[in-house]
């Protein structure tokens, strides 16, 4: 039997949903019994990354979903540390309740006041998003630097606006773990994936999964 035959062979259209049929299934043989109200947004993160580690790790304040699903709802928009994270939130879904998507990090200006006050792109950027006092969700896929400047916003009552929703899911080893840490000691609904693992395409995702369940397209 070739490599070839040893294939499954799935509809296009049935992919996704032959994917999260053996998530499921993986997850049962584990014996991993998921909150249901965070469930569908636990799946996706997994169904994206291949890590059923997250199962484990990602930490969600109380009512965490359910508030970004009426934050979402309610046309609130998303800001990003990554333009990777930007383009992979679903802007059909979320411009349908009335958001969009902001992502500063190349802006000039963003760069020069970076470069002059010793501060990452992202860290400037997450003032940039302060600044527009409107209800966000904060998705933070790469840089700790922009939980950081967050944590230290709030903590200042330099944020008008506090956010909707934090997603702090940066990857990396150079303070990944205390700035996740600092923002779950936060009085603000987040959703955290704990120690080093992360990333643009999973901070997408969770922003994706509450789009989808704002929408009752379940894609489970």
């Amino acid at each position: 039997m070739s490599g070839l035959d040893k294939l499954q062979h799935v509809k296009p259209a049935d992919i996704e949903a032959r994917s999260f049929e053996i998530i499921s299934a993986e997850l049962a043989e584990k014996g991993v019994v998921l909150d249901p109200a965070n469930e569908l947004v636990i799946k996706r993160v997994i169904h994206t990354s291949a890590d059923f580690e997250y199962a484990d790790t990602l930490v969600f304040s109380e009512g965490a979903t359910a508030i970004g699903i009426e934050a979402l709802k309610g046309g609130c928009s998303v800001v990003t540390d990554t333009k990777m994270a930007a383009s992979g939130i679903n802007k059909r879904v979320l411009g349908k309740f009335g958001g969009e998507v902001y992502n500063f990090i190349s802006d000039a200006d963003v760069a020069a006041e970076a470069k002059e006050r010793g501060l990452t792109r992202s860290a400037i950027c997450m003032e940039r998003a302060a600044a527009l006092e409107k209800p966000l969700i904060y998705a933070v896929g790469n840089a700790p630097t922009a939980l950081v400047r967050i944590y230290e916003m709030l903590q200042a009552g330099e944020m008008p606006v506090p956010p909707a929703l934090i997603v702090g899911v940066p990857v990396g080893f150079v303070n990944v773990v205390e700035s996740k840490e600092l923002i779950c000691e936060l009085d603000v609904p987040h959703i955290v994936a704990r120690g080093r693992k992360g990333g643009s395409n999973v901070a997408a995702s969770i922003v994706n999964a509450l789009l989808y369940l704002a929408s009752n397209n379940v894609r489970e």
